[in-house]
């Protein structure tokens, strides 16, 4: 089993920033006043750049008694009810039809505040908003994970004309600064899109799964055989990206496959 650059480990809270980087971002704000992208705010105190403390604390956070695979919050469907089997709390999708990851979660539900943030991350060009978004995700903590730590993170890939129509793709901007938070190594080159798929936002849900079928290839099996491989996306509607991109990654052998995604379509 090849070894990969580091050994992961769960990082220890991060120190604040140093004395003189406060006060330049002081000097900076009163030069040139920055903005929230997603209200036109001013940053303001709880500010977590370039989203200002309004927004960040405005991202609607997934609590409470969820789907053990699919992360789906029982709270959505009060119809739903748990399996009388201890611990396999499993919403009735989960039940009737198995998905192939082990685990899904997201970080806030895909309301205003969190659609206007990918927005701007995504078409916008605001990379920036990487940053907040990836927070975000980090703050689950790899302890709300149903399994041990994972070994390496997988962002979905893009197509190479789309990335470099782009000129980026946030779903690797999200799997860096999740990685530094956590201390896990990315690889961006476990997957690739073969196929030039059309987005799945245009698609209609019930064709998304046939539209990214066969869109998505491993070319690095020899780094997940094995591992707890966790793959980032930015939002979670139909499963349909998930669901192809895990498939893929289990082929190769790995023990455990989980989606970690900013946002969730309720």
């Amino acid at each position: 089993m090849p070894a990969l650059e580091h050994r992961p480990t769960v990082a220890p809270p991060a120190p604040g920033p140093p004395s003189w980087r406060i006060w330049v971002t002081a000097l900076l704000d009163l030069l040139f006043p920055p903005f929230c992208p997603v209200c036109r705010q001013g940053l303001g105190e709880g500010r977590r750049d370039p989203l200002c403390g309004a927004c960040w604390a405005g991202l609607e956070r997934i609590g409470g008694p969820r789907c053990r695979v699919c992360g789906l919050p029982f709270s959505e469907f009060p119809a739903a009810r748990p399996l009388a089997t201890p611990g396999s709390h499993l919403c009735g999708g989960c039940r009737h039809h198995p998905l192939p990851f082990d685990y899904a979660r997201a970080g806030a539900r895909y309301g205003d505040v969190t659609r206007a943030a990918l927005h701007a991350l995504k078409f916008a060009g605001r990379r920036a908003m990487a940053a907040p978004l990836g927070d975000l995700l980090a703050e689950m903590g790899v302890d709300s994970l149903p399994v041990a730590a994972p070994d390496l993170l997988v962002p979905v890939p893009l197509h190479r004309r789309r990335q470099r129509e782009r000129g980026f793709n946030q779903a690797l901007l999200l799997a860096r600064r999740l990685g530094r938070a956590w201390g896990v190594p990315v690889r961006p080159d476990v997957l690739a899109r073969v196929v030039e798929t059309r987005p799945q936002t245009e698609v209609a849900p019930d064709a998304r799964r046939s539209n990214v079928r066969g869109a998505f290839t491993l070319r690095r099996p020899e780094l997940v055989a094995g591992r707890h491989v966790i793959i980032i996306d930015d939002i979670f509607t139909t499963g349909s990206t998930a669901t192809a991109c895990a498939l893929a990654v289990k082929d190769g052998g790995a023990a455990v496959v989980g989606v970690l995604t900013v946002a969730r379509a309720l």
